[in-house]
Parts: C-alpha cells; structure tokens; sequence
C-alpha cells in the first residue's frame, strides 16, 4: 500500500510539472531542466550557527552556483538570517533544511545525516586529516562549517568522521567563512562531476525539484496547482 501511494505521489508530480511548465517561458524551461541536471546530494554543506547575514547568503549562493542543493542550518544560539542583497535570491533554488528545536540542534542535525550515509567533513585549519586536494569523495560528504570567530562546536568536532583544511601560506591562520566554503565547493564539485561516482540526483528528486523551481517561477502558482487538482478529482 505504501509503495502504491508512492508511486501514485510521484506520477502525479510528474503531471504537475508538465501542466506548469506551459506557464513558464521557454528560455526559463530550458534553463530549469540544464541546471537540475548539474544538482547534485552527494555533496551537502552545514552551517553550524553563523551569526553575519552577509557571510550566511555569501554560502547559499555558493552552493547553489556549485550546484548544491541541500544547506543544514543549524541554530543554537543565533537565527540565520538571509540577506537579499547578498544571495540575490540564491536561497529559493535550494533546499534549506533548519535545526531549531532542541538544546543540541548540532547533534540533531548531524546524526540525522550519518543516518542516511554521510560522512561528517569538518572544515577546520587546526585539524590535519586531509587538505582540501585530498579529500575523498567516494562517500556521500556533508562539509561542516563552524561560526565566523570560534569555528566548529565542541560537538561538531567530535562527531566528526573527518577534518579537511584548505592549503594557505600566508602568516593569517583562516579565511571568512564564506570565501571558505566557496574554494571547498569550487574544488570539491569540479572533482566529483570529473569523476566516476555517481552523483546525480535520481530522476523522482529532479521532479520534486522542478515542480518546486517551477512553483518559485510562476506568480500565484497555488492557483495553478489548486486547478490542476481540482480538474483531476
């Protein structure tokens, strides 16, 4: 029965994304079905209480430039929040995934993810398990970065499967945590899609991802989709 309704779920996602795409331009169309082709889950990235909406936004559209589609926003102490000016909007073209409710949101967040096979990557210049060149990818990655001033939580560190640093030669210890996660991602997704792993998103996660991108893209899309629904009944 479960596998019934999925199955149902998912074919008629597959309507839906058919009938909206009627309402979009073509050059929109064409530009939704190149960019979900480069998404990828087999890299995602957490964001361990960042405090400076600048550098929050900086990451969102980093990921989303380098094809990364889930963020892990964790919130112990400090809301994220995002600014406009900065993520120019980045932030409707991917997942964000929030971590609010508990005292340890961190815990929460990354033993959901060891639960579904990643591999905890703690970006950290202090740590000395890999640099950034030789990391391995043949796992699912989530990339953990820390706040601006103290880096990655206690808990972070020690749930850590791995640590990666970022080469630097200079006499500054660190880069802002926005320049960081952009060179981890510029070198970390270059390397996966020249590789032999499989990380392309499934075609059920393109379709969800479309219908949501083409929802974001349609003014009063709820009116649509109520109508589509509303036809089929």
């Amino acid at each position: 029965m479960v596998k019934a309704r999925k199955s149902s779920k998912k074919f008629s996602n597959i309507r839906l994304v058919e009938y909206l795409e009627q309402f979009i331009t073509p050059e929109r169309l064409k530009k939704i079905n190149q960019v979900v082709e480069y998404r990828t889950r087999h890299i995602t990235v957490v964001l361990e209480d960042l405090y400076q909406p600048h550098n929050a936004s900086a990451v969102l559209r980093s990921c989303e430039i380098f094809g990364v589609q889930d963020v892990h926003i964790i919130e112990n102490k400090n809301e994220y929040t995002v600014n406009p000016d900065v993520a120019l909007g980045s932030s409707k073209w991917l997942n964000l995934i929030r971590y609010n409710k508990l005292e340890n949101n961190t815990g929460e967040c990354l033993s959901g993810l060891k639960e579904q096979n990643y591999r905890i990557v703690a970006a950290s210049p202090y740590e000395n398990n890999y640099m950034l060149e030789e990391l391995p990818l043949d796992r699912k990655t989530a990339l953990v970065f820390g706040t601006e001033l103290r880096g990655i939580s206690d808990i972070a560190a020690e749930m850590a499967d791995d640590f990666v640093k970022i080469p630097m030669f200079g006499f500054t210890e660190s880069l802002n945590i926005s320049v960081s996660a952009a060179v981890c991602l510029y070198y970390l997704t270059g390397k996966l899609r020249n590789s032999s792993v499989r990380w392309k998103l499934k075609d059920q996660e393109k379709t969800e991802i479309k219908l949501q991108w083409l929802k974001n893209s349609i003014k009063n899309s709820q009116l649509l989709v109520n109508r589509f629904y509303k036809t089929r009944s």
